[in-house]
């Protein structure tokens, strides 16, 4: 993108290119998820991206920077962890959330979500929970 002749990006063309990802869990490969999720723009030091799953995530973090996560439809619950407890929030669709940078975090979604975040780079992930 030009800097100087800046251009919209809709998220609906962005989302409805995408694969359905229904079973997504901690052990989904990257190359299994890549239909399932979108960068439509760089963005600092990651990009935004857009992605439509349902199931659970793993635990990732993101040392550079605040993460903002949006839902655009749907619902999914966020998890966070703190001083070695998880708390919760429901995010659902119109919702927004920032993650602080360096949180663990994991998200639980029983029937589908599309979401758009911004999310810094590089990003930390792991399967089993982080103590």
């Amino acid at each position: 993108m030009d800097p100087a002749r800046p251009e919209p990006i809709s998220t609906t063309t962005a989302l409805s290119g995408l694969r359905f990802l229904a079973d997504r869990s901690p052990h989904t490969t990257d190359e299994e998820a890549a239909d399932g999720f979108a960068m439509v723009a760089a963005y600092r030091d990651g990009g935004v991206f857009v992605g439509h799953w349902a199931g659970n995530s793993e635990w990732e973090r993101h040392g550079a920077a605040d993460e903002i996560v949006m839902v655009i439809d749907g619902e999914t619950n966020i998890f966070f962890l703190g001083e070695g407890a998880e708390r919760s929030a429901r995010l659902r669709s119109g919702d927004l959330i920032i993650v602080p940078r360096g949180t663990w975090h994991r998200f639980e979604t029983p029937t589908g979500v599309k979401v758009l975040s911004v999310t810094p780079q590089p990003t930390d992930h792991t399967v089993e929970r982080p103590s």
